[in-house]
């Protein structure tokens, strides 16, 4: 079943289509210099939310590869990361059509060359990469998060890393222990106000 019939009875930031009228404003990102553009119907739409703030702070990266932003919303981490790792080129996905729009309108207003921004159900189409960067859907249901680890680990290159951002206390330690299941291991590598990065890495 595909993410968009699984949430087809009510539209969810992390469905295809969404029923809220589009109203496009501008919010400031995290790191300087930086600006998205937003909609209602995509996820925090109001300002880059803690959680993809820590990922955007302290994400694992490799020196080269691919790296993919999975469920990337208006494409805070992704940009923000391709901004200042010009050398690494950058996958954005989400199955919402339009948070997908507002990605590439923010890849190109921010002078982003290294990222493609693409519409897709997780990791349907998609090849392998370096790293998997996650900031989840967790109010979409625990199912669809378990779903976003549990294909993860096909995705990745031999050596390629797992991160996944969630708050700990609310759903996140499920999350961690789903991730040292699936790859046989999984570390904290940082925490801030409540959230943590757990990362996980494929076996060489």
């Amino acid at each position: 079943m595909s993410t968009s019939s699984r949430n087809s009875a009510m539209p969810h930031y992390f469905s295809e289509h969404q029923d809220s009228k589009i109203k496009y404003s501008e919010i400031q990102g995290t790191l300087p210099g930086l600006k998205f553009i937003v909609a209602p119907g995509i996820f925090s739409h109001r300002r880059v939310d803690p959680g993809s703030s820590l990922l955007i702070d302290k994400a694992v990266l490799p020196e080269q590869g691919l790296i993919l932003d999975l469920g990337c919303g208006y494409g805070a981490i992704g940009i923000s990361l391709a901004k200042h790792h010009p050398k690494l080129g950058f996958t954005l996905t989400d199955i919402n059509r339009r948070a997908i729009a507002c990605s590439k309108m923010n890849a190109k207003m921010n002078h982003v060359k290294n990222v493609s921004v693409k519409w897709g159900d997780l990791y349907n189409g998609l090849p392998r990469f370096d790293a998997i960067l996650c900031n989840p859907p967790q109010s979409a249901g625990k199912k669809l998060c378990f779903s976003m680890i549990d294909q993860s680990i096909d995705h990745l290159n031999p050596g390629g890393s797992f991160q996944l951002v969630a708050r700990h206390q609310k759903g996140g330690k499920d999350l961690k222990k789903r991730m040292e299941e699936n790859f046989g291991n999984v570390e904290e590598v940082a925490k801030r106000s409540g959230y943590r990065i757990y990362l996980s890495v494929r076996p060489r």
